[in-house]
């Protein structure tokens, strides 16, 4: 029996033609008819670091009786030389997370995921607390159970106030020991008391894991990295998703 979580996560590859580059982590978005692999924007471009993708892959399962049975999945990120991904900005600059359609006909007709969809993010009446506990589903590393291609989590606590943005950017903090290809991860808490329509799949999508953060002035040999990492608000999905 695999928890319903597990299977909203996908592993990342990013390739330029057939040279692989980097991986991370992402997650499958529902909404409508539509099906999107949400994932952090700094993995299907990032000129700073030189990074310039033409397509992603992410790992399938298509067997629910053998769940160690998994193919790949490429998606190009470009046509007729414009970008196929959403991404958003906001009065504070870029927002670092991208949504990308997935063409569900050229998808294995068994394929075996899990999606979010917008009643799973955050509803503002209802109060995340500072300190509360929430879960990093991903590829550190890209770290994972290789026969079942699965992802692990990572504990984390919320590190900042929730719903205000912290520094005046799209994001809150969380407290989590995280590592290279965990961005793109869904940020999550589980549903308390899931009702019907929540029960396959009772958590809440909170945000997507981007980077750690530090500071400059941080002694390397003194000091230990802080341990923070942003994680920005998921209803950019609601932009990004739209018609």
């Amino acid at each position: 029996m695999i928890e319903s979580l597990l299977l909203t996560a996908a592993k990342v590859f990013t390739f330029d033609r057939s040279r692989p580059l980097t991986n991370a982590s992402g997650f499958f978005f529902e909404r409508g008819e539509r099906l999107y692999l949400v994932t952090s924007r700094h993995v299907m471009i990032d000129p700073p670091s030189k990074h310039f993708p033409d397509r992603i892959e992410i790992e399938l399962h298509f067997d629910a009786e053998n769940i160690a049975l998994s193919t790949g999945f490429s998606i190009p990120l470009y046509r007729d030389g414009k970008a196929l991904w959403h991404q958003g900005r906001d009065r504070a600059g870029e927002i670092d997370v991208a949504a990308i359609e997935l063409q569900r006909p050229a998808m294995p007709a068994t394929a075996v995921y899990r999606a979010f969809a917008p009643d799973h993010l955050h509803d503002p009446r209802d109060q995340v607390e500072v300190g509360s506990s929430v879960l990093v589903v991903g590829f550190p590393l890209g770290f994972h159970d290789t026969l079942h291609h699965l992802p692990v989590v990572r504990q984390a606590g919320i590190a900042s106030s929730f719903g205000l943005r912290f520094q005046g950017e799209g994001y809150f903090l969380t407290d989590a020991r995280t590592h290279r290809g965990g961005s793109g991860a869904p940020v999550v808490m589980r549903i308390p008391h899931p009702d019907v329509a929540h029960r396959d799949l009772p958590w809440r999508l909170l945000g997507v894991h981007s980077a750690r953060m530090d500071m400059l002035s941080r002694d390397r040999t003194l000091d230990e990295a802080l341990g923070l990492n942003c994680a920005w608000y998921a209803d950019v999905l609601l932009t990004l998703t739209q018609d």
